[in-house]
């Protein structure tokens, strides 16, 4: 089962994160929460522990009208929200890779009715918004 949709990018972490933010504002998608994995591994666990993820951020980001739907066709699908969104990038490497998960999950797990409906339209502004970012990052 593949839950995650992914696109390699090749500009620096930062200024895709940036970006990431943008491409996903233009769908609709606000971000609820930013957890800095590098930086809790970092506090909580030393320093070497941040360094073996390299840069990693979670993004949890949510269209609300989209969640309102969702939550009012099927009020547990809430543990799946916001959609998380993660920017990563490990030590030295020359890419940064954006994941975001499957809207197709919510699927999988609730048999609610109009919730096919409200993947397929979470799940083009995903699309919509990973399509947008290789123009404005890829050489």
């Amino acid at each position: 089962m593949t839950y995650a949709n992914s696109i390699s990018l090749t500009r620096p972490f930062a200024e895709t994160v940036g970006l990431v933010k943008e491409a996903l504002g233009e769908q609709g998608f606000g971000i609820l929460t930013e957890i800095d994995v590098t930086a809790t591994f970092t506090a909580k666990l030393g320093p070497e522990a941040g360094e073996s993820v390299g840069d990693y951020l979670i993004l949890g980001a949510c269209n609300p009208p989209l969640a309102q739907r969702a939550i009012a066709a099927d009020p547990d699908v809430g543990v799946l929200l916001p959609c998380n969104v993660v920017v990563r990038r490990g030590r030295g490497a020359s890419e940064t890779l954006v994941q975001a998960i499957d809207p197709a999950t919510m699927v999988q797990v609730s048999d609610a009715p109009g919730m096919q409906a409200i993947a397929d339209d979470v799940g083009a502004r995903l699309s919509a918004a990973f399509a947008a970012l290789p123009a404005a990052l890829r050489h």
